[in-house]
């Protein structure tokens, strides 16, 4: 075994770096919640996780081929939100007034949905009608087009050939201190903080 395999199991999955201070996503996502949800509930999968992976084949794989080669179960569980809060997390910028996307991100929305209003809807719609917990996505598929699902729980659309990219977490931890039950306030007011460039990076 060499010495880079060797230090890359002993490292693990790691945690991500925030790319802002707690509260720079003030009013919208409180430095509580942000504590909470990136200090605590990742923190606990990511941790879980490492446990999980520990000499198994899983051991030393990306976050990314965790969750496209892990049969269902709790392994499976953790690489998902893993991998789904990582996304989330490093997707936001401080609070932007008419924040809407350029370039070729929004060239691909109105090409698939008609205008970036009709594809707001469209995703806040996925994101209140999912029941129970979960997650709403934008991804691409594989002829490059542009898509949105509904994944239950830790569902990330990697699972199913599609490229993520842009996810909203509707699990009650993500928003419940700020909004209480009121999920579609929450999810409106997620769009001044989507920072556009880092989704548009994701593209294929």
């Amino acid at each position: 075994m060499t010495l880079f395999i060797q230090l890359l199991l002993a490292v693990g999955i790691q945690m991500p770096t925030l790319p802002y201070q707690a509260n720079a996503l003030e009013p919208v996502v409180s430095a509580q919640t942000i504590n909470f949800h990136y200090g605590k509930h990742l923190k606990g999968y990511v941790e879980t996780l490492n446990k999980l992976i520990a000499g198994t084949e899983m051991e030393g794989k990306s976050i990314e081929q965790i969750v496209k080669a892990a049969p269902d179960g709790a392994i499976l569980n953790n690489a998902g939100q893993v991998l789904n809060h990582t996304l989330y997390f490093k997707q936001f910028m401080s609070p932007t007034v008419n924040n809407k996307p350029s370039g070729r991100i929004a060239e691909l929305i109105n090409r698939e949905f008609g205008s970036f209003d009709n594809f707001q809807e469209n995703f806040e719609q996925a994101c209140t009608s999912l029941f129970g917990s979960g997650w709403a996505w934008l991804s691409q598929n594989q002829d490059g087009k542009l898509v949105i699902t509904k994944e239950a729980n830790a569902g990330n659309p990697l699972r199913y050939g599609l490229n993520p990219l842009l996810g909203i977490d509707v699990w009650e931890h993500s928003y419940y201190l700020d909004y209480q039950n009121r999920r579609a306030d929450h999810v409106k007011a997620m769009w001044s903080i989507i920072n556009w460039p880092v989704v548009e990076g994701r593209l294929n």
